[in-house]
């Protein structure tokens, strides 16, 4: 770097360039105990790693109008369940939750319907019933995120809306 105008430099020093330090430190591995090696670890109760997942609290709330619960179902059940579910469908895709996440989630299960079959009704009821409460119903809350096959969270919204109501038990997995 060149010096300012100001600054004493004698002529006859030489001029600086850069050298190499004396010492190269070895590359970094992980090699703590509590390091991951490899990818992040799949299995039960370990859920789906993807990155800002707590923005699909942001996008439930948005969502919280449009939702349409029937009596003996409670929308926090719903919204919880299908956040669930849009952020295992954002982690397939490696990237954060999406409003389209979100909503094809609401659809499959028929929330953004205000007729939906007394089947799905009955099916949502007993899937979803306590999940909001993630103290005790943390178990309930993972297999109903896995219960949606993979092959129906890769459509787009648009056609899950198309699909439903006569092709729910496809789309849902129960």
């Amino acid at each position: 770097m060149a010096a300012p105008r100001y600054a004493p430099v004698s002529p006859v020093e030489d001029v600086r360039t850069y050298e190499s330090p004396e010492h190269v430190p070895d590359t970094w591995h992980p090699s703590r105990p509590a390091d991951i090696t490899g990818r992040q670890p799949s299995g039960p109760r370990l859920g789906y790693q993807g990155p800002d997942q707590g923005y699909v609290l942001t996008l439930a709330k948005h969502m919280r109008a449009r939702v349409v619960v029937t009596a003996g179902e409670d929308i926090e059940d719903a919204l919880r369940g299908c956040s669930l579910i849009a952020l295992r469908r954002a982690s397939m895709f490696g990237r954060a939750p999406v409003m389209a996440d979100l909503e094809l989630a609401l659809a499959i299960w028929g929330f953004l319907d205000s007729t939906p079959p007394a089947d799905l009704v009955a099916a949502r009821q007993h899937h979803f019933e306590g999940v909001h409460n993630t103290l005790h119903h943390y178990a309930e809350a993972r297999e109903l995120a896995d219960l949606v096959p993979e092959a129906s969270l890769r459509l787009t919204p648009a056609t899950v809306r198309t699909r439903m109501p006569a092709d729910w038990r496809a789309l849902t997995g129960a």
